[in-house]
């Protein structure tokens, strides 16, 4: 299947990248290729790591980039681990990464993936198919609280105790198998009144699930650590993310890079020791342009926020 994926923010990002013809980058989220495509363009004597959990990403992206193979690394594997990948690579220091978080549109348009709402397909959602935890066990395996929490916290959905409790009560008689299944559940669970306004009723859910089965946002908030303490003095981290809980946590962890200290307010000065690692670059997000939103609608919940590197 042709792995089709728009990359968002493009231009954006290549320009905060600041990339040196000689550098070290990673796109941490390979997809297709897209970004990766024009890192690899700006770099002579330089290197580009490409990383990526999901197997099919790794076998586009090649043809994408083959007219830069001899500067590519490709790497099957999560983002996540970066410090080991970096350490079997021998790399110690990066000049800038990149991470564009969260599902693909090549994962919501390949039905049988089980990302999407909209599509009937079995209950999947792993980026990284290798893996044997899927949204199956989740749904149909967690208890009513751990349902509740993952809707709740991760899908910020205020219906989710209630979708738990319809949940339970439906995979009684049978396990929930389908994406279509799942969805039904969800929409007599919700009430016909908050049906009428606002998203697909099942969108919150579905995120929240997603990112329980791929265990986003822990990856997420340790890559951002581990990058942090890999850039090189001016080097650059971008983060684009869709939806406000990954915002949240790329803003907090942002800040805590460039003001670490855990001292008390009270105290007159910092005796914690722990030591700036990294200056934020945007105050606020960089979110897409109306001509982007006119190509790629799909783009509108973006947002790109930027760390630099700093004298360790």
């Amino acid at each position: 299947m042709e792995f089709h994926h728009v990359s968002v923010l493009l231009w954006e990002c290549i320009e905060n990248l600041n990339i040196k013809a000689d550098g070290i980058y990673i796109d941490g989220t390979m997809g297709g290729g897209g970004h990766s495509l024009e890192i690899a363009k700006n770099l002579t004597t330089g290197r580009l790591i490409c990383i990526d959990q999901d197997q099919n990403a790794h076998e586009a992206a090649k043809e994408r980039l083959k007219d830069h193979l001899d500067k590519i690394t490709f790497v099957h594997d999560n983002f996540g681990n970066i410090d080991s990948i970096l350490d079997s690579l021998k790399i110690k220091k990066i000049d800038g990464m990149l991470l564009d978080i969260g599902v693909s549109s090549h994962q919501l348009d390949e039905a049988e993936r089980g990302f999407s709402y909209q599509q009937d397909a079995p209950l999947d959602m792993r980026m990284d198919t290798s893996k044997s935890f899927s949204a199956y066990e989740v749904v149909n395996k967690y208890d009513e609280d751990a349902l509740n929490r993952i809707i709740f916290g991760y899908g910020e959905e205020r219906w989710a105790r209630r979708i738990a409790q319809f949940i339970i009560k439906e995979r009684q008689d049978k396990p929930i198998e389908t994406t279509a299944e799942l969805v039904e559940v969800i929409k007599k669970a919700v009430p016909k009144g908050a049906r009428k306004d606002g998203p697909h009723p099942a969108k919150r859910t579905f995120q929240a699930i997603r990112i329980e089965v791929n265990g986003e946002l822990d990856v997420l908030q340790r890559a951002i650590d581990n990058v942090a303490n890999r850039l090189n003095p001016g080097g650059r981290l971008c983060i684009i993310t869709f939806h406000s809980l990954e915002d949240r946590i790329v803003k907090e962890a942002f800040r805590k890079q460039e003001n670490p200290c855990i001292c008390p307010p009270q105290f007159p000065v910092c005796v914690c020791g722990r030591k700036q690692t990294a200056r934020v670059i945007t105050r606020k997000p960089i979110i897409p342009s109306e001509d982007e939103l006119a190509v790629n609608p799909r783009a509108r919940s973006a947002k790109l926020r930027v760390l630099e590197g700093v004298e360790k």
